[in-house]
């Protein structure tokens, strides 16, 4: 690859510590951790050129998981979240014979109330199975499409994965008490239902590689 150092980058540059310096100013930290990304690909740029920058979007655009999401995406999308896991994990509960009313995204049940929260609505796991999956599919899928499947993918093995971890807190809770879904069990069984997501996710991906031999 022959090397052609570009002037552009230098504003590309001068771009990310204008963000750095007026995101500083507004305490908009979201702004002023992005900025590093810019900066970075400015670096890229003005020092060995556009061939070598396009060959590096990827590793660069991947430093964006690395960035938390301001307060008011990630309530957006939280809230919604919490909403669809409660309403289909009581559907599930009722499904199975267990007496359980449904308020927003409190969960009652006969001798007990539980609360799906924030941490509870899986957009922690959403975000973290995104980042795998993004660098899951560029490393093992050829082509386009079936990266683009495997990385949507994740969206629905987050909702469905957390409904899992809702549903068995509920059963516990209706049958064996309050004190059995909390504490070792809650924490345990956030890593477990995300240790399922994974494989649900490279057992998709194994899957795909078998599409189009």
């Amino acid at each position: 690859m022959v090397l052609k150092p570009s002037g552009k980058g230098l504003y590309l540059l001068i771009f990310g510590l204008l963000m750095l310096a007026l995101a500083y100013v507004g305490t908009e930290y979201f702004t002023m951790r992005a900025s590093l990304i810019v900066v970075v690909s400015g670096i890229v740029l003005y020092l060995f050129g556009l061939a070598v920058l396009k060959t590096m979007a990827l590793p660069l655009g991947y430093l964006i998981f690395m960035v938390p999401l301001p307060a008011v995406i990630y309530d957006s999308f939280a809230f919604p979240l919490k909403l669809f896991v409660t309403k289909y994990s009581v559907l599930f509960l009722k499904a199975i014979g267990i007496i359980v009313w449904r308020e927003g995204n409190i969960i009652m049940l006969s001798d007990t109330v539980l609360e799906v929260a924030d941490a509870c609505s899986g957009i922690r796991s959403l975000m973290s199975l995104l980042a795998l999956s993004v660098a899951f599919a560029f490393v093992t899928q050829s082509s386009r499409a079936k990266r683009w499947a495997l990385i949507i993918s994740a969206i629905p093995i987050a909702i469905v994965t957390n409904s899992l971890r809702v549903i068995v807190t509920g059963i516990l809770a209706q049958y064996w008490g309050s004190a059995a879904a909390e504490g070792f069990f809650h924490e345990f069984a956030g890593m477990a239902v995300f240790g399922f997501g994974i494989v649900l996710l490279v057992s998709l991906g194994a899957l795909l590689r078998r599409i189009g031999k």
